[in-house]
């Protein structure tokens, strides 16, 4: 029999052999569901164009094959809408339902829009309908908890399509298309029966075979438990399993009756493993998850991952890495067997060994990043061979693949309430691989969130240092996404946390960033002021190279708002303090931002004289681009002079300089294309 990959709750099957899949039963309702994409709905009928998509709804209980007869519709239509197939789930594993900004967000990086960092639902629904406003797609919305979450999905377009998954009416959408899902029909399920068994045993046996696919009500995660259990025993008869069943004097479904008979088979270890992935994050695990879940070894939780995949009990998910999911259906049973098997401290202790094996992933994913740094390169020799990433780009793949599941611990650990010095651990760690890994800009939506949960564990435990930085980094990202009066509540929270435990670096960060925000919002004196206030908690510390780049904030305040003459005196302190500092670099930029106020001010011969100074403090620095564009400004002040021959000289060094710089990137970007070719 070929090695197989079993999607509990549908009826889908893919031998890993053949590459083909096979989708069982179900050719009435696939006929319904096709012929209702076309069929004529209410607006139609009253002479008006549909103003949002179709919605199509496969309703039916968990286990039902539900999402497989709809994966099997989106491939026979997908063919209509050329710019692709979105997928959202919109309940987790455990039956909690995804907040629809999640879902919404997530749809948007399949399309490739990258929506701001803490946008409300509202706006990120809002830039979904847009984004997909002239597009021919094709939304399939699974496992929906209300219509209301669909409904917040729904394109503003009659050229989209919507296949939603759910277990009963999505009342309030309307012209909704519903099919309503039974069990399978006598034929399909012998035949899915026969998947497992092979058809030697349904053959000697047919009547045993229908009587066990009536035992399981026709249901397909039943069938598969059922078939798994017949396959782990190749010398029992398909009549034993289904007299078991007939005679099982427990009550309820039939799904959870053969769950009970698959379950009491297996041995002690394996059945523990199978009952502690209830706490798996958002119900996705991996082997290094349930290796430290029961405390095996990694190999070992592999093999009994891939068992259970054969047996029914888990489906295997389409990555690079060894992943698999518990099925939403016999979620609610594993946690059943979880309580009753196991005292919560056991639970408690399952689920920090999970979560600290997590942080040393994320420790070793940064750490393999750092190769200038002896300590990092030893720290991740030092760590278990398990745990180490064979190269960055390893590392990296890793990070993206188990990207749901990272952040599904992080609001794991912190909806715990009893592990919060492991939650701030993890988040910290995560924060820290995202930015290595990522960078800061591009993880931003997620970093907000992980910021936001910090802030709910910092007020939780009373602790305003940890409160204070996590205002701070949820203010800088509300900041870069406009959000400047959002942004300018938080820092001064932050303050008010940082005074509390008289944290000067906080306090000093958050003053600097109330003045920031100010600037931003035009309010020019408050920023000054607030920029001052930072100046003084610096030179209190001695941070002169923080003060030197406050005297230019300072400065800019200023300059803004017109006030030439304090801008000045506070740009020649900053070039002081820059030169003080034997920082080449940032004495150059602060004498190019000088020259540019003495022109303000009406001092152009002044500025020419700064300008030049500029030039050989840039060319000293080696910074070219600086020199280029202080050689344009030269060149724009001797026009204005009444000199366009020494003009013309600038603006002649500038175009060799900026080709200089052209050259050097043409090369660099011929050096990364060459190191992707080669990896």
């Amino acid at each position: 029999m070929t090695d197989q990959v079993v999607e509990t709750g549908d009826v889908r099957l893919t031998g890993h052999a053949a590459g083909e899949s096979q989708f069982l039963g179900r050719t009435r309702e696939l006929k319904e569901l096709c012929a209702d994409i076309e069929r004529a709905g209410l607006d139609t009928l009253a002479g008006r164009k549909p103003p949002r998509a179709r919605v199509l709804l496969i309703a039916g209980r968990r286990g039902s094959g539900r999402t497989a007869l709809a994966e099997e519709l989106v491939h026979q239509v997908a063919d209509r809408y050329p710019d692709g197939v979105l997928r959202a789930r919109l309940t987790d594993p455990d039956g909690t339902p995804v907040p629809v900004e999640r879902a919404a967000r997530e749809l948007l990086a399949a399309l490739d829009r990258v929506a701001p960092a803490g946008a409300c639902g509202d706006d990120l629904t809002d830039t979904l309908r847009s984004a997909l406003a002239d597009r021919r797609a094709l939304l399939l919305l699974d496992d929906a908890a209300d219509a209301e979450q669909v409904d917040a999905l729904l394109p503003d377009t009659p050229d989209c399509l919507v296949v939603a998954v759910s277990e009963g009416p999505l009342t309030g959408i309307s012209d909704v298309r519903p099919c309503t899902l039974g069990g399978l029909d006598a034929k399909s399920g012998v035949e899915l029966l026969s998947r497992h068994t092979g058809s030697v045993r349904i053959t000697v046996d047919p009547r045993a075979a229908e009587g066990l696919a009536e035992e399981c009500q026709g249901q397909p995660a039943a069938l598969m438990l059922a078939g798994g259990w017949l396959a782990a025993r190749p010398k029992a008869a398909v009549l034993d399993l289904a007299k078991q069943l007939r005679t099982d004097p427990a009550e309820g479904t039939a799904l959870s009756r053969v769950f009970r008979l698959a379950y009491d088979v297996l041995p002690a270890t394996p059945a523990r493993m199978l009952r502690l992935l209830a706490l798996a994050p958002a119900g996705l695990v991996d082997p290094q998850t349930a290796s430290a879940l029961v405390g095996c070894s990694v190999d070992s939780a592999r093999t009994t991952l891939d068992d259970f995949v054969a047996l029914g009990f888990l489906h295997a998910v389409d990555s690079p890495l060894p992943q698999y999911e518990v099925p939403g259906c016999l979620h609610p049973m594993l946690r059943v067997l979880a309580g009753h098997h196991e005292r919560p401290a056991e639970l408690r202790v399952a689920r920090a060994r999970m979560l600290e094996r997590t942080v040393r992933l994320l420790q070793a994913c940064r750490a393999i990043t750092e190769t200038d740094s002896p300590q990092a390169r030893q720290k991740l020799l030092d760590m278990p061979r398990a745990l180490r990433f064979a190269t960055p780009r390893a590392a990296a793949d890793w990070l993206r693949l188990t990207r749901p599941a990272l952040l599904a611990s992080a609001r794991l650990a912190v909806d715990d309430g009893e592990l919060d010095t492991l939650a701030r651990r993890l988040m910290s760690q995560l924060v820290r691989a995202m930015a290595a890994h990522v960078g800061t800009q591009a993880a931003a939506p997620d970093l907000y969130d992980i910021h936001s949960l910090v802030l709910d564990v910092a007020e939780r435990r009373d602790l305003p240092r940890e409160r204070a930085a996590a205002l701070l980094n949820l203010g800088d990202l509300d900041a870069r996404t406009g959000r400047t009066a959002d942004a300018l509540v938080r820092y001064r929270a932050a303050l008010d946390a940082g005074r509390e435990v008289d944290d000067p670096y906080a306090a000093g960060r958050a003053m600097e960033s109330v003045g920031g925000a100010h600037l931003e919002l035009g309010d020019f004196d408050r920023a000054a002021d607030w920029f001052g206030r930072a100046l003084v908690e610096r030179l209190a510390r001695g941070e002169r190279a923080d003060a030197a780049r406050l005297y230019g904030r300072i400065a800019a305040a200023h300059t803004f708002a017109g006030r030439y003459g304090e801008a000045l005196r506070n740009w020649r302190a900053a070039i002081s303090g820059h030169r003080k500092l034997g920082d080449v670099a940032a004495q150059a930029r602060a004498l190019s931002e000088l020259a540019r106020v003495q022109e303000y001010a009406g001092r152009p011969d002044e500025s020419l004289r700064t300008c030049r100074e500029a030039v050989e403090w840039a060319r000293r620095a080696e910074d070219t681009r600086l020199q280029a564009a202080l050689h344009l400004r030269v060149a724009d002040t001797l026009e204005r002079l009444g000199d366009p021959a020494s003009a013309g000289l600038h603006r002649g060094a500038a175009e060799r300089l900026l080709g200089e710089v052209n050259q050097e990137d043409d090369a660099d970007a011929c050096e990364i294309r060459t190191a992707s070719a080669e990896d």
